[in-house]
């Protein structure tokens, strides 16, 4: 195929278990069976330097960091991804799909833990300045179902798995909250449905938001 549109960024959001994972990588193949170059990747991480950020982020106890220590290690590594990963491949015209970004931080630091959000806001202009995500899908489903689920993959990044329901529980607000005020960028997508439900539901989103 020829003349394919600019790069895309795609990212996925939501909950501890909402099978962002699973998703990435059937658009990802869709996304290239249209003919467009594809990187996933992930936050924290998907750099070098930021990889080693996740570790300190997911890993380990719960009481490690504070909120405000957690905000600014993630905005570090965010950095570092779009500096290494994200914009080159977006230069060159790769659509890239990641595995959070900055609005993860915004409902599990800012909702969940209460980091104020105009200290947020800042600390996005500082790593991140303008750059948005083209689209945004929030994979919602309810605390205790998103739970159950990564109990049963569990390995040994379960740091922030370990937090009590409730923060969990202002997270999943956060994210729809999130949805309400940009609806022009972000779409809830109902991730209680089977693998290839939520499948579609996203395949028509990028359809209709991005043309792909």
């Amino acid at each position: 195929m020829t003349d394919l549109p600019a790069g895309r960024f795609i990212t996925l959001e939501g909950g501890e278990g909402a099978g962002k994972s699973t998703q990435i990588a059937r658009l990802k193949d869709k996304l290239e069976r249209l003919g467009h170059a594809v990187v996933a990747t992930r936050e924290p991480g998907g750099a070098p330097g930021a990889e080693m950020v996740r570790k300190l982020l997911v890993e380990g106890p719960a009481e490690r960091w504070d909120g405000t220590t957690e905000a600014l290690l993630h905005f570090a590594a965010r950095r570092d991804h779009l500096r290494s990963t994200v914009w080159p491949a977006l230069k060159r015209g790769a659509w890239v799909i990641s595995d959070r970004f900055a609005d993860s931080t915004i409902a599990y630091q800012g909702y969940g833990y209460g980091v104020d959000r105009r200290m947020l806001d800042k600390l996005y202009g500082i790593a991140v300045g303008d750059f948005r995500p083209d689209l945004t899908l929030i994979l919602d489903l309810p605390v205790e179902t998103g739970l159950g689920r990564a109990a049963a993959r569990r390995g040994s990044e379960t740091r922030y798995e370990s937090l009590a329901v409730d923060f969990h529980g202002r997270v999943r607000a956060g994210f729809l909250e999130i949805a309400t005020a940009d609806p022009g960028r972000c779409i809830v997508i109902d991730a209680t449905r089977d693998i290839e439900a939520v499948a579609a539901a996203i395949a028509a989103a990028v359809r209709v938001r991005l043309g792909a």
